[in-house]
């Protein structure tokens, strides 16, 4: 399984379609196995050919932090399963993602308001602004 996350400076960029690149990773046994960078296409995320070119890599997740309901209606239709509201480490978050403890936020943004969002996460750390870690 492959693991997408939309990444600026080592944690989950707040806006999927903005992202400085994507950090790709290969699962094995519930394990990292490989990490590797995609650059981001230009221009929204939802216009883009990124759902498409994902899903070729064999990417079945993203974990994301806003997102707008164009680019989650388009990487569902590519078989990619979304969980938005996550935030910090990357690293971290697909760990957490892999023991179980990161669920979809439920939150989109709207596509006239995703300007307002900043590019790098309020608080680096797992758990914080709509991940939901269970007990």
């Amino acid at each position: 399984m492959k693991i997408a996350v939309p990444t600026r400076e080592g944690v989950v960029d707040n806006h999927f379609g903005h992202c400085d690149h994507y950090t790709i990773f290969t699962i094995n046994g519930n394990k990292i196995t490989e990490q590797t960078d995609m650059p981001s296409p230009q221009g929204c995320g939802c216009k883009s050919g990124i759902a498409a070119d994902l899903q070729q890599m064999g990417v079945e997740v993203m974990l994301a932090g806003s997102m707008g309901a164009g680019a989650l209606n388009k990487l569902s239709q590519h078989g990619i399963k979304v969980v938005r509201g996550c935030s910090g480490n990357v690293v971290e978050l697909v760990e957490a993602y892999l023991a179980g403890v990161v669920k979809d936020s439920g939150e989109a943004c709207g596509h006239h308001d995703c300007g307002s969002h900043s590019h790098v996460a309020d608080n680096p750390i797992v758990g914080y602004k709509g991940v939901v870690v269970k007990d």
